[in-house]
């Protein structure tokens, strides 16, 4: 269920099991934090990381497209190469 609040945020309901409920709380409380706020700082770090992810592919394919240039000359044509 998600529900909009005036700030532009969303609230999200989530179920877990009570172990983990309990394990998370004191997760939390080392961070003087809730559950939520827990919750809601490791999903912006994955969709923070994704985003990267996905620039940095973008990237690395634009560099492959144009090719590179290491600084080599061809001095033979590919016929003197290929004579048999």
């Amino acid at each position: 269920m998600v529900s909009t609040k005036r700030n532009g945020k969303q609230n999200v309901t989530i179920s877990l099991d009570r172990k983990t409920i309990q394990k998370a709380k004191i997760c939390a409380a080392r961070r003087s934090t809730s559950i939520s706020g827990l919750l809601a700082h490791q999903i912006e770090i994955l969709v923070g990381e994704e985003e990267a992810y996905e620039r940095a592919e973008r990237q690395a394919m634009t560099l492959l497209d144009q090719g590179f240039h290491l600084g080599g000359v061809i001095r033979v044509g590919r016929d003197e190469l290929h004579e048999r």
